[in-house]
C-alpha cells in the first residue's frame, strides 16, 4: 500500500536542489546550475530541512559539508533520481516503439528476396524489438492480419480487401524457368509465345491473394495463350524442384533465382514485361508503435531498392 498521508511526501524539486547543492557544496554554484538566484535556492534548502526535521548541511561563512543525515539523503536521492531516468528512457522506449514484440507472416518467397534485407534493417535500428515470423500461405497471411494474430503481413500482391492497408516494397520482373535439358536451355533469353505449348508448374490461385498466378496468366494471356497447367505448388522450392524433375516449365519472380537448384536454368522473357510486386498489409487502424517503426524500416528498404534499380 502507499502512503497517502501528503504531509511526509517529499517535494521532487526541493530534493532535486537539494542533490545539486550535495554535489557541488556552493550554493553560488549550484544556483547558477538551476538558473535561479541564490536567496530561493537557500530557502527551498531550509523548507526541505523544516519537512525532515533534521540538518542536512553544516554551513560556514567558508564552506558547505554535508552532515550524516545529508550523505545518506544524497546517496537516497542520486538513486531515486538514477532510476526515475531510467523509467522514463523505458517509458518513452515504449511509447516510441523502440521496444516490444512484432508478429510477422510471411510467403515462403519473401525469404529469398525483400525479408532478410529488412530483417536486418530492422535489427541493427531497433534490437529489442522482438520479432516473431511466421512463413504462411498468402491466404493465411491475411487472415492472420485481418484476426489481429499477425501485426504485420508480406504477400504478393494484388490484394483486394478494403480493411488493410497496402504499402509495395520491391518490384521485380517476371522469369521463365526451364529444365536444363529444355531445348532453348542453350538461349541467353527466350520468348514467352515459345512456351505455348508447354506444361506448366504454376503456384496455386488463393481466395484473397491473387498475387503470382494472377501475373502469370496475365504474362500468357499478354501474348495469346492461356497456360496447361499440370501441376500447383504453393513453395518456390517445389516448384523449382519439379522443373528440374522435368515435369514442366514455370514462370517465377526474379529473386527465385536466390534458390540455386540444379537441373533447372532462369531465363529473361523478350515479347512480355509483367513485373510482380511484393508488399506489407496491416489493419488500416493499427497503430502499435513497434509496428510504425517497421513500416518506417519497409520505407527505406523499398527505396533503397528502387534507387538500386535506376
Amino acid at each position: 500500500m502507499y502512503n497517502t498521508n501528503m504531509e511526509n511526501v517529499i517535494d521532487f524539486r526541493r530534493l532535486y536542489y537539494f542533490v545539486v547543492v550535495a554535489e557541488e557544496l556552493h550554493f553560488t554554484r549550484a544556483a547558477e546550475r538551476l538558473h535561479i538566484a541564490q536567496p530561493p535556492l537557500s530557502y527551498q534548502i531550509q523548507q526541505l530541512e523544516r519537512e525532515l526535521g533534521v540538518q542536512l548541511f553544516d554551513r560556514t561563512r567558508r564552506s558547505v559539508q554535508l552532515t550524516d543525515a545529508g550523505e545518506l539523503l544524497f546517496d537516497a536521492a542520486r538513486r531515486i533520481f538514477g532510476q526515475i531516468e531510467q523509467t522514463v528512457n523505458a517509458v518513452q522506449r515504449v511509447g516510441h516503439g523502440e521496444v516490444g514484440l512484432l508478429t510477422v507472416g510471411f510467403v515462403p518467397s519473401a525469404s529469398n528476396s525483400i525479408l532478410p534485407v529488412i530483417l536486418r534493417a530492422f535489427g541493427q535500428r531497433f534490437p529489442d524489438v522482438q520479432l516473431l515470423l511466421k512463413e504462411m500461405n498468402p491466404d493465411q497471411v491475411v487472415r492472420g492480419v485481418q484476426k489481429q494474430q499477425l501485426d504485420v503481413g508480406l504477400i504478393y500482391l494484388p490484394l483486394d480487401t478494403i480493411r488493410l492497408k497496402v504499402r509495395t516494397v520491391q518490384r521485380e520482373p517476371l522469369l521463365a524457368v526451364l529444365p536444363t535439358t529444355h531445348a532453348q536451355a542453350a538461349q541467353p533469353a527466350i520468348t514467352l509465345r515459345s512456351l505455348a505449348h508447354e506444361a506448366f508448374i504454376a503456384p496455386p490461385r488463393y481466395t484473397a491473394v491473387a498475387g503470382l498466378y494472377a501475373h502469370m496468366m496475365a504474362a500468357c494471356r499478354q501474348v495469346g495463350f492461356t497456360p496447361h497447367i499440370v501441376q500447383e505448388a504453393w513453395l518456390m522450392q517445389t516448384i523449382i524442384g519439379l522443373v528440374g524433375a522435368n515435369m514442366g516449365v514455370a514462370l517465377v519472380p526474379a529473386s527465385v533465382q536466390n534458390l540455386h537448384r540444379a537441373g533447372v536454368i532462369y531465363k529473361p522473357l523478350q515479347d512480355v514485361s509483367v513485373e510482380v510486386s511484393m508488399g506489407v498489409i496491416w489493419l488500416c487502424e493499427e497503430t502499435l508503435p513497434p509496428l510504425q517503426r517497421f513500416l518506417e524500416v519497409v520505407d527505406e528498404v523499398a527505396l533503397t531498392q528502387t534507387e538500386s534499380v535506376l
